[in-house]
């Protein structure tokens, strides 16, 4: 990512967009989706004829309008005023820590589970819902490197590629292999002090805070361990122990040494307990719906810190 990208979820938020019209490839999603919405569930089991196309015009609208609107909307915020220029790659591997991969990665296994879940809802199988989803997720990421590559400021990262495509393979092995979710990516965010060091970059309040400071941000894989028990074990169904990653005291991109204040970044590692809400029993409809929307969120719990000089802290109540 170069200089600084905004993830797809980090959370639920916005990757930097251009406008519709000036990307092909975004085109090319869109009729993807349209052809697959209109002809592969078809091939579904038998549903009530009506009820199931109205389910896919629903569906298309629900992933072509939000997906237009957006390319125009993060044109106007990000892209417009920097100049265009030949597509060209650039090398940011280096940058963050890798925060913006593993935020990448995460974008792409959410694209997945959200695009997944539209197509099953319109009455296309499970099986060809997840292949699409992981289709329509990579695509969507895919034009947004593109466009990248595309303007002057920034450009095409081979990294941030790796990093999609990771995200994509962790939803889809886990769909063909399980077919559910054990393993999940998900999000948490804590206000750092380091932001009002570069508010430009890392910004100005809390809406801009949570999507562009990295110090804030933590990233999670969360295994749920039941399902990996014997069929009668007495482990709650719904408890997960999660794995985090997170870096701190980056006022830059690049690994500079701040000499004003001494910030010597460090990558962060935590070890703790999370929820799948998903696996409660809710009685109620709008209680289920509410935990799948929340489900990207790392719950609150103990939480063992290790920094990377080696240093640890016990956390009573860690998000």
């Amino acid at each position: 990512m170069a200089h600084y990208r905004i993830n797809v979820f980090a959370p639920l938020g916005l990757q930097r967009i251009y406008l519709l019209a000036h990307c092909r490839l975004n085109c090319i999603q869109i009729l993807f989706f349209i052809f697959i919405i209109a002809h592969v569930g078809n091939a579904t089991a038998q549903v009530d004829t009506s009820k199931a196309n109205t389910k896919k015009l629903w569906a298309l609208g629900i992933g072509v309008v939000p997906t237009a609107s957006s390319y125009f909307l993060l044109n106007e915020l990000w892209y417009k005023d920097y100049p265009r220029t030949q597509l060209h790659s650039f090398n940011d591997n280096d940058e963050w820590l890798q925060m913006d991969k593993v935020g990448h990665a995460f974008s792409a296994y959410q694209l997945c589970k959200v695009y997944t879940s539209l197509y099953k809802w319109s009455t296309i199988d499970a099986e060809t819902s997840t292949l699409l989803g992981c289709t329509s997720s990579m695509l969507y990421l895919t034009s947004i490197e593109l466009l990248d590559g595309r303007s002057a400021q920034w450009g095409f990262s081979w990294g941030d590629m790796l990093a999609n495509a990771s995200g994509n393979f962790l939803f889809f092995a886990q769909q063909k292999c399980w077919n559910e979710q054990r393993i999940a990516l998900k999000f948490s965010y804590q206000p750092s002090v380091y932001a009002k060091e570069n508010p430009e970059l890392l910004g100005r309040n809390f809406q801009q805070r949570i999507i562009k400071d990295y110090n804030a941000q933590t990233y999670w894989a969360s295994f749920n361990i039941h399902p990996f028990l014997a069929s009668d074990a007495a482990f709650p169904r719904w408890l997960n122990l999660a794995i985090g990653y997170g870096a701190t005291k980056m006022t830059t991109a690049k690994n500079v040494v701040d000499d004003v204040n001494n910030f010597q970044r460090e990558r962060e590692f935590y070890f703790s307990f999370d929820a799948d809400l998903e696996r409660v029993r809710w009685k109620k409809k709008w209680m289920r719906q509410t935990a799948k929307v929340l489900s990207f969120i790392k719950i609150p719990g103990p939480t063992l810190e290790i920094r990377e000089g080696g240093n640890l802290k016990l956390h009573g109540l860690f998000f």
